[in-house]
């Protein structure tokens, strides 16, 4: 294991420390899977910018976790790399 998975792993083994990484784990499945999305395309920030209009700016706020985006700037972001959104409810417990 590496220095950092056994901080993470420590750190986890705190129950409020858990439960405020699990409140936020739906933030970063995002962001995960917009970098992900991305770099499959082999687009940079900029291509994905001057293909849909969002600032790479914005796109770099997006992907490093300082700006909120909109679901209308999700949908946009997908278009822009050839994609469909999907949104899923599943049960808790269900996830990752």
């Amino acid at each position: 294991m590496t220095r950092y998975e056994n901080f993470k792993k420590e750190m986890l083994s705190d129950p409020e420390v858990r439960k405020e990484y699990e409140a936020l784990a739906p933030e970063y499945d995002i962001i995960q899977a917009m970098i992900d999305a991305r770099k499959e395309k082999h687009m940079t920030q900029k291509d994905l910018s001057e293909k849909t209009g969002i600032t790479q700016a914005d796109i770099s706020r997006i992907e490093n976790g300082t700006r909120n985006p909109s679901l209308e700037m999700l949908k946009r972001l997908a278009k822009g790399m050839g994609m469909q959104l999907k949104l899923e409810f599943i049960p808790e417990g269900q996830g990752k």
